[in-house]
């Protein structure tokens, strides 16, 4: 697993230059404390709280989710040696929580297609006292219909519309990591109305409430964004 050393604080707004695709997992201290990691493959986790939960999953379900805890089970044991082998219980609104460890937030990811051809993309955050949540995305087509980018956009649509053709499904792919990692951190998923968060285009680092988020393509080719607060503000 590939390390990045942490930023001091939070990553600046200035344009940087695009990161090169790595050949492995890639780990990053997005902010003090508060650590992501992704892949476009990692190694299944093989823990047998893992293997019971998604045994009754579709194949690419499987695959994608059993990839995804291995990528989180790898990032504990390298910033929390001992809570690898800790099983992993549903919380409110499905969040997923270590068992008997409520003061590590943990937050996991995928996105591929039904079948591995196309790859997957797979992320995990950890984050010992406070609430953390991740997103990735692989950007599907030609960027999203018209009704979609009015809805997670509003007045902000024009400015998608505004971007080469070529760049609009991956710069709503960005919006979006950005307003799922949100309602994952603040632990209320769907319910939590990701797409009505304002999050503008072409996205950096902001504040959701008491949250403060990431879109980490300072660092990243692919769309992975998180979120964090403390945990006494939930």
């Amino acid at each position: 697993m590939t390390t990045t050393a942490a930023p001091a604080g939070l990553p600046p707004a200035a344009p940087a230059p695009t990161p090169a695709a790595p050949a492995g997992p890639v780990t990053v201290e997005a902010a003090p404390g508060v650590w992501v990691a992704w892949a476009r493959s990692a190694a299944p986790s093989t823990h047998p709280a893992d293997l019971a939960d998604v045994g009754g999953r579709p194949p690419w379900q499987r695959r994608q989710s059993l990839a995804a805890r291995g990528l989180l089970r790898a990032l504990l044991a390298e910033v929390r040696p001992g809570a690898e082998d800790v099983p992993l219980a549903a919380g409110p609104h499905g969040r997923p929580v270590l068992a008997g460890l409520d003061g590590v937030g943990v937050s996991l990811s995928h996105d591929g297609a039904d079948d591995a051809a196309g790859g997957d993309l797979v992320a995990a955050a950890v984050a010992p006292g406070r609430r953390v949540g991740v997103d990735v995305q692989l950007p599907h087509g030609p960027g999203p219909s018209p009704g979609l980018a009015r809805r997670c956009l509003r007045e902000r649509t024009a400015d998608l519309a505004r971007l080469p053709a070529g760049r609009r499904a991956l710069e709503f792919a960005w919006v979006w990591t950005v307003q799922e990692a949100c309602v994952k951190a603040d632990g209320t998923g769907i319910a939590g109305r990701p797409w009505s968060l304002d999050i503008p285009v072409r996205p950096r680092t902001g504040t959701q409430g008491d949250l403060t988020w990431i879109a980490l393509r300072h660092l990243s080719v692919h769309p992975v964004s998180c979120a964090f607060g403390d945990l006494r503000a939930r």
